[in-house]
């Protein structure tokens, strides 16, 4: 009599499947016999059941465009319309730029993602000192509102979503985009797109800071109000766990700091006397994409879920809308390498279908070549393609967030919601984002993730595939894109020429008034517009300010 398979035997419990099963097969295997973890460290049982799921409820699932929205913030989602194909760009002058723009344009890109030198970020002319080196190298560089018209030339801010990453200047950038486009015909209440304005973060995952935080969100909500009633399809902030991922946070602690940055951005807007249902509408969010497809698949699910029950609960919002967490998502920096460049293309492949499959409103896609230089014309391409083909030929948008139900998808998706909800709940109990910062306590949660993320990778634990296993002995040498120092000396004649044929009289008068503003309780934003329409520079808006409130120092924690 033939003996019977075993794999064909009815196990039982979970328990019996794992013990007469699944433990004999894996010990032929001893190479795969080790622990599983995801990307963030938590552990992943080798099957997923019904019984990982006895806690969930259907209310908790629920339906896509309806509380606690888990499934995503449109009822149609991307059988109604796909997400904004955003390609994050910007280098050199603003000349270089604009032609990168219009050529993204021409390719299909959907919308405009600009991206700034770092003396912009954090309040500096071209022609300071401390900006030398710099210039145009990680971004493009905006001194003056000359800047911004060229930056935009020839596309029409009427008919384009801007998103900008800019942080402690947002007011400025926002103030110069308003006047670009009131210079086109364009009304402000007709422009859409989005800031960054996201302060708190750079105080622990990035550093592009420039005030306290105290005026920091006192600009913050300067902004909340006037285009509540100015500019009402702006996005005012992009709450963003992208840096803090990149910081090297895990998938929990991201969604747990991002939507604890959220919070205190909410309370400084209602201690400002705001309406929660008409600022809260505006409020967008900004996620990292990692190479963990399926736990970035339930982060996203689980950051709509608890941001829902936070705005719902602890806020008392009324409007749906304002329970909504819309995002932006970008793929990891971070998991890019230097060595085997073209293995870039498949890692980016991966977190652009996590990024769908979670829902995203908009995405940028990273280029191969990111982790040597600025990309290139033709691996930006290559990264734009990239969506448009998940979009188009993958099937994946066919219907709404098709891995619902999946025990492991909906177990991980319980899980990081209570890990975040754990981080938040300790925040809450020192006091607050703020106070939670200074302390050194989300920078000291970050370091220690990040440090076992790098001890993993050097005991080969973690394999990163071309740098730590499957080497290749020779590497090509890609051409990549390079500024010339030529740009820098390019950009300080046109910020001469500007500040030669300007009114410097209005100048100094508005930048004074600015100052007065600044010392009082105004809104300041129609104070920045003013000052920008003279062509003040971002260094002279930025000095007056820092004259009112000061610098911020960083906290070192050991």
């Amino acid at each position: 009599m033939a003996q019977k398979n075993s794999s064909n035997i009815n196990s039982g419990t979970y328990s019996d499947w794992l013990n007469n099963v699944y433990k004999k097969t894996i010990d032929k295997s001893p190479e795969r016999k080790k622990e599983f973890t995801t990307a963030s460290f938590s552990p992943v049982n080798p099957l997923y059941t019904p019984e990982d799921l006895k806690n969930n409820s259907n209310e908790n699932i629920g339906y896509p465009g309806e509380f606690p929205f888990t499934r995503g913030v449109r009822s149609t989602m991307y059988r109604g319309r796909l997400w904004t194909m955003r390609q994050y760009a910007g280098f050199g002058t603003a000349k270089e730029s604009n032609e990168r723009y219009r050529y993204l344009l021409d390719q299909g890109q959907s919308g405009l993602s600009v991206a700034f030198d770092l003396p912009t970020q954090i309040g500096y002319d071209s022609d300071d000192p401390i900006a030398y080196g710099e210039v145009g190298k990680v971004g493009v560089a905006i001194d003056t509102l000359a800047d911004m018209e060229i930056l935009f030339d020839n596309i029409p801010l009427d008919k384009v979503s801007t998103s900008m990453t800019i942080n402690a200047p947002a007011s400025i950038l926002l103030a110069m985009y308003i006047v670009v486009a009131e210079k086109q015909g364009v009304s402000q209440n007709k422009i859409s797109g989005t800031i960054q304005n996201d302060i708190l973060k750079e105080y622990f995952a990035r550093g592009t800071y420039i005030f306290p935080p105290e005026p920091s969100m006192r600009l913050i909500t300067d902004i909340f109000d006037y285009c509540v009633r100015e500019v009402p399809k702006w996005n005012t902030i992009s709450i963003s766990g992208y840096h803090i991922r990149e910081a090297g946070s895990t998938a929990s602690q991201e969604v747990g700091f991002t939507l604890a940055n959220g919070i205190a951005y909410v309370e400084a807007a209602l201690n400002a006397g705001l309406d929660l249902d008409l600022f809260a509408l505006r409020l967008s969010f900004f996620f990292n994409a990692h190479n963990d497809l399926l736990e970035e698949v339930a982060k996203y699910r689980a950051a709509r879920r608890l941001w829902a029950s936070i705005m719902k609960d602890r806020f008392s919002a009324k409007n749906p809308k304002s329970m909504m967490l819309r995002f932006h998502t970008q793929t990891a920096g971070s998991t890019l390498t230097a060595q085997q460049v073209d293995n870039n293309i498949v890692r980016v492949t991966i977190q652009t279908l996590a990024a769908v499959l979670g829902g995203t409103q908009s995405l940028h896609t990273n280029s191969k070549d990111e982790a040597l230089a600025l990309p290139t014309e033709d691996s930006v391409r290559i990264a734009l393609r990239t969506q448009q083909i998940v979009a188009e030929e993958s099937g994946v948008t066919n219907t709404i967030d098709p891995l619902a139900g999946s025990y492991y998808v909906e177990a991980m998706t319980d899980r990081i919601e209570k890990e975040a909800k754990d981080y938040i709940n300790k925040i809450d109990s020192l006091g607050g984002m703020i106070e939670a910062i200074n302390s050194g306590y989300v920078q000291s949660e970050i370091q220690k993730a990040a440090y076992k993320y790098e001890k993993e990778f050097e005991s080969g634990e973690r394999v990163v595939v071309g740098v730590n296993k499957y080497q290749s002995p020779q590497e090509e040498n890609p051409d990549l894109l390079k500024i010339d120092m030529k740009v820098q000396k390019e950009q300080i004649k046109l910020l001469t020429k500007v500040k030669a044929e300007r009114n410097n009289d209005d100048v100094k008068s508005k930048i004074q008034e600015l100052k007065n503003a600044a010392e009082g309780n105004s809104n300041l934003i129609p104070y920045i517009i003013e000052a920008v329409k003279t062509y003040a520079t971002i260094g002279e808006i930025s000095n007056a300010l820092r004259e009112v409130f000061g610098e911020y120092k960083e906290i070192v924690t050991i």
